[in-house]
């Protein structure tokens, strides 16, 4: 059975109604087509009648980190997860990037995967405050103490290889670990 659309056509002679019909195969590929165009638009206004009828969360704008490096790291996890609260960011990695001060970061307390792989942080303290960090790689950095993460819950994974300085972590405090990698001299 074929599916009918209603056109109604203006101009000369008088507003006629006409009836379209459109193959019953071809109207469901007709709908997709829809659907991908407008899933690609949506960081768009939609307006009808220039009345606004849809538009799109702003991105989470609303932090700020000490370290410049860490700030563009977080500013780019954010637009590319499109993330709009900050509990929305569960992966964050910034290996690499030259970070040295985590200031800032305990704005996002759902991030439960973090890679800070290759930088040069002391100071974890802020990691203290992201009770659902899970994953957390810091190896190759300048670590001395690792107190702070004796206050995370979730955290199963903990890399803490290549920080010369470590003051090596009592066995007894991060019990709850699946894996732990430390430092060679703290083996």
């Amino acid at each position: 059975m074929p599916i009918a659309a209603v056109f109604i056509l203006t101009g000369p002679p008088s507003q006629h109604k006409r009836v379209v019909r459109m193959n019953r195969y071809l109207s469901p590929y007709l709908v997709c087509v829809a659907f991908l165009l407008l899933g690609a638009c949506e960081s768009y206004d939609f307006s009808v009648n220039e009345n606004v009828v849809y538009s799109p969360a702003p991105l989470f704008s609303d932090f700020e980190a000490a370290d410049n490096t860490l700030q563009k790291c977080l500013v780019d996890a954010v637009a590319g997860g499109k993330i709009t609260q900050a509990n929305q960011l569960k992966t964050l990695n910034c290996s690499q990037a030259g970070v040295t001060n985590l200031a800032g970061i305990e704005t996002f307390t759902g991030i439960s995967r973090l890679k800070l792989s290759s930088n040069s942080i002391r100071n974890i303290r802020p990691l203290g405050t992201l009770t659902v960090l899970e994953v957390l790689l810091l190896d190759d950095n300048n670590l001395i103490d690792t107190i702070p993460l004796i206050e995370l819950p979730a955290l199963r994974e903990l890399d803490l290889s290549g920080n010369p300085e470590l003051l090596c972590p009592a066995s007894s405090s991060l019990v709850a670990l699946e894996s732990l990698t430390l430092p060679a001299h703290c083996r």
